[in-house]
């Protein structure tokens, strides 16, 4: 069976309860491993270390870890770490709620100049979100923004739209949401009821009713099993009653003589759909999700020891791209779910106002009962014997609920062929505002049509690179299989292109750290091998022109304004220089790396004009009665100008002479990466589009702690320009 990589929200439920006896620890340090593992470090006065781990990667978890189960700090921390350090450092752990039956749990800190807190997104793509006091986003792993919400610096945090928390829905909600699917139970109950597939199946095992049973065949009696199903279980979860287990699978052949039983899952209590399977017992909750997640992440690295011959393993590409097939008809499931609920939901309303006058009558007859203190259970046998007697709006009446203080009524639909329809009325209001509550339903389940819906183009676009990489890979193969010939004169290509392969394969990359003076500046190596150096801002466009600009070099700029000063360098800061003839595509490259710094990739546009000087032309003395900003020239004469050059950037990992993230217009880098991603103004913020690239890099690599190291998110962030950027290719 299939390993577990992602916590439910039961298991979600369960740990809650476990992970708040840490309240009142003092936090140490905050750590982040690659971009999806957060770490932060505590000392509990009764427990001492205490190691919180909120993993939002492939795999998805929080959980407090046996410290012997905490890989070593990384290196130099990102931005997030640095940021959660400043404000988490000292503080005491407050507490930890989940949020409504989703995988979000809200981890609380308090400190006597700030509280801050952390958010843990464990579904979809992951994210953890650290906000201040007000509840606005003070920084994220990935900013959002979506339609129906947004996570972003500066912001008020969103959480996603509601959803129903199957364990404490009342019999009436549970029966009619039951009862609008037109699927089987566990599909309903895995859907619509949102249990997912495994605790679907459970809960019908323990109710016994048969999974495949279709809706409109369930009788009420199950319905009412299932629902006291879920009851139990929410009450050994909220009494902390758990009893937990990691559920193992034997392997077979010739791999169980040399390995343990692979884990396969791990649950707050024992489940009867796993009878078959062996297990370990613990003593609480987060200590199995502890062991499950060490245990599966050795399995993993175990597994994941590169062959003898890499080059010869192909990627699973196929179970990729069916998974991905299959998330994808999943969502389209939801969306048409969405869609018909909203429907039924505006349909109900509609017919309130088609039966006003019989509904009125109902509410009107129990809101008086009420008020003279009439009992529920006395206002339901009035309201039979009326049935009895033939009066309509007590016949119309299926359900008297008084501790939910409502009323369910059986309307019939209009026309020929129509049925009926129960709705569920709030016994204190008026006709009016039970059919704009139904209203307003309608319209929350299509705000999460529009989420699904975004969320299928991001699941197709994923789709999309798997299948991209399928072809790369396989243009690879065919191009190796075309040079194990006799290649004749051929020896030389065949050996530059294996050699680049290589590194993509390699398991372990030694690091040769460059220490070039040039680095604090924007630059890149011209395609001829010219430096081109940009300034970052103002200073540092006064410095350039100042200390750097030699006799020989060439000064580009944009002709938008906000563009940087670029130097075409024809020599070291330090090298005597004789006057160079530049070939047009160093010059060109030098113009798009101008342009494409520029305000006219922040403005979005696709492409900008640049020129080019001599250095001598370049002043900062104004004409008179004229001020020049700081960071800006004068230019006199004429200008040798480049028209329409596209805004391109390439950011790729360099590995060959030395190891380090590189990045420039594409022409220059392609050749000298060994992988790289080129991208054009676009919607993604600068740090996600870094994010971007560094997931994207990473995978191609065989030693992904290589492409840490030297080209992490931060490290490419630096060679993108200022504002949104797309991927190209």
């Amino acid at each position: 069976m299939d390993q577990k990589r992602e916590l439910s929200s039961i298991d979600l439920a369960a740990l809650v309860t476990e992970l708040n006896r840490y309240e009142g620890a003092k936090v140490d340090k905050a750590y982040l491993y690659d971009d999806d593992l957060l770490r932060l470090k505590l000392r509990d006065f009764d427990r001492g270390r205490v190691e919180l781990m909120i993993e939002v990667g492939d795999i998805k978890r929080a959980h407090a870890a046996d410290p012997d189960h905490v890989a070593d700090a990384p290196g130099r921390p990102p931005n997030f770490a640095k940021m959660l350090r400043n404000r988490l450092s000292g503080a005491d752990f407050a507490g930890v709620e989940q949020y409504e039956f989703d995988r979000i749990l809200t981890f609380e800190f308090e400190r006597e100049d700030q509280n801050t807190t952390l958010v843990a997104e464990l579904f979809g793509q992951g994210n953890v979100a650290a906000l201040d006091e007000t509840g606005e986003v003070i920084g994220a792993l990935s900013t959002v923004r979506l339609k129906s919400r947004t996570v972003a610096p500066g912001s008020q945090y969103e959480y996603p739209a509601s959803r129903l928390n199957p364990l404490d829905v009342s019999r009436g909600a549970f029966d009619r949401h039951m009862r609008e699917s037109d699927s089987d139970v566990v599909r309903t109950l895995a859907t619509q009821l949102n249990l997912g597939g495994l605790y679907a199946e459970e809960v019908c095992t323990r109710a016994g009713v048969p999974k495949e049973t279709p809706i409109e065949e369930a009788t009420d009696d199950q319905l009412g099993a299932l629902h006291d199903a879920l009851a139990r279980i929410d009450e050994r979860l909220r009494s902390g009653d758990v009893d937990p287990r990691v559920y193992e699978e034997e392997l077979s052949g010739d791999e169980a003589d040399d390995r343990d039983p692979r884990v396969v899952d791990v649950t707050p209590f024992p489940l009867a759909e796993h009878e078959g399977l062996p297990s370990v017992g613990f003593d609480s909750f987060n200590a199995a999700v502890d062991e499950y997640f060490h245990r599966l992440g050795s399995e993993e690295t175990d597994d994941g020891e590169a062959p003898a011959d890499a080059s010869a393993s192909r990627p699973d590409f196929e179970e990729e791209i069916a998974k991905q097939e299959r998330i994808i008809e999943q969502q389209k499931g939801a969306i048409e779910g969405f869609e018909e609920q909203a429907q039924a939901e505006r349909e109900r309303a509609e017919l309130l106002y088609a039966h006003y006058d019989l509904v009125d009558e109902v509410i009107s007859t129990v809101r008086e009962a009420r008020a003279n203190e009439v009992p529920w259970d006395e206002i339901a046998e009035t309201l039979d014997a009326g049935a009895e007697r033939g009066i309509p709006a007590a016949e119309a009446v299926v359900d008297v609920n008084g501790g939910e203080g409502t009323v369910t009524v059986e309307l019939e639909e209009e026309g020929d062929d129509g049925g009926t329809v129960t709705v569920e009325l709030d016994a204190s209001e008026g006709v009016e505002v039970n059919a704009d509550r139904l209203y307003r339903e309608a319209k929350r389940v299509e705000e999460k049509k529009a989420g699904a819906q975004e969320a299928i183009e991001s699941t197709r676009e994923e789709l999309e690179a798997v299948k991209e990489r399928k072809r790369e890979w396989e243009e690879q193969q065919a191009a190796d299989d075309g040079g194990d010939g006799d290649g004749g004169n051929g020896e030389d290509e065949e050996d530059d292109e294996e050699y680049e392969t290589d590194w993509l394969s390699r398991s372990s990359i030694p690091i040769r750290s460059p220490d070039d003076w040039f680095e604090r500046f924007r630059w890149f190596h011209t395609s001829t091998g010219y430096l081109v150096i940009g300034g970052r801002n103002a200073d540092q466009n006064e410095e350039l022109v100042k200390k750097y600009m030699n006799k020989h070099d060439r000064f580009f700029h944009t002709q938008a304004h906000g563009g940087p000063v670029t130097l075409l360098k024809a020599s070291g800061p330090s090298e005597s220089a004789d006057p160079v003839d530049f070939s047009e595509e160093t010059l060109r490259e030098a113009a798009q790396f101008a342009v494409s710094y520029s305000s006219d990739w922040k403005d979005g546009r696709g492409a900008g004009d640049a020129y080019m000087v001599e250095p001598d032309q370049v002043s900062k003395t104004p004409e008179s009665g004229e001020y020049i900003e700081k960071g800006s020239f004068v230019i006199r004469g004429d200008r040798t100008y480049f028209e329409d050059v596209a805004c391109r950037i390439a950011v790729g990992v360099q590995c060959e002479p030395v190891t380090r993230a590189i990045g420039g217009p594409p022409s220059a880098i392609v050749d000298r990466a060994a992988a790289h991603i080129t991208f054009e103004p676009g919607m993604y913020a600068q740090n996600d589009a870094a994010m971007m690239a560094y997931r994207n890099l990473k995978k191609r690599f065989n030693d992904q702690s290589f492409v840490r190291k030297v080209a992490s998110a931060d490290q490419l962030q630096e060679f993108l320009p200022p504002g949104g950027s797309d991927i190209v290719d």
